[in-house]
């Protein structure tokens, strides 16, 4: 378990914690052409502040990320640095963006978060398998839809 703590001058910690947040009125934005733009977004953000991404994945409307984040940062604080500053380099590099999300809110109010103690392992896995039950449910929901302005037997 040693190697697994981090450290700071006087600090040994071990703070993993899973997050959850969604575009304003969980708008599936995050699709592929913001999708590696928010990533790098979120990936340079998360290194200034020195913070560690575990394991992310963008659903189409919500993101999750399991993070380490310094004991020196809260995580509403930390949200609020992500959330604010992502939503502002999007807008930057689309500004399309600005006439769909009014008064530049890109991310809703809020966020989930839970704390991870030793199901790490647990946690990870639900992250990677998060998308393909998404499909799984999705092709099970599927249906035939006839023309209604077709005869039957025609």
């Amino acid at each position: 378990m040693a190697n697994k703590l981090n450290s700071l001058a006087h600090t040994k910690w071990l703070c993993k914690y899973h997050i959850v947040f969604t575009p304003k009125y969980r708008r599936k934005i995050i699709y592929n052409q913001y999708r590696r733009d928010l990533q790098e977004d979120i990936r340079l953000l998360c290194q200034y502040k020195g913070v560690k991404i575990l394991e992310g994945h963008m659903m189409p409307d919500h993101v999750h990320l399991l993070v380490s984040i310094p004991p020196k940062l809260s995580v509403s604080s930390f949200m609020g640095y992500l959330k604010g500053k992502s939503a502002l380099m999007m807008f930057d590099q689309h500004a399309n963006l600005k006439y769909k999300f009014g008064n530049r809110h890109f991310w809703s109010e809020g966020y989930y978060v839970s704390t991870v103690g030793l199901n790490e392992s647990t946690i990870k896995k639900y992250i990677q398998d998060q998308e393909k039950h998404d499909q799984a449910v999705d092709k099970l929901s599927v249906r035939e839809y006839s023309d209604p302005f077709k005869g039957q037997g025609k």
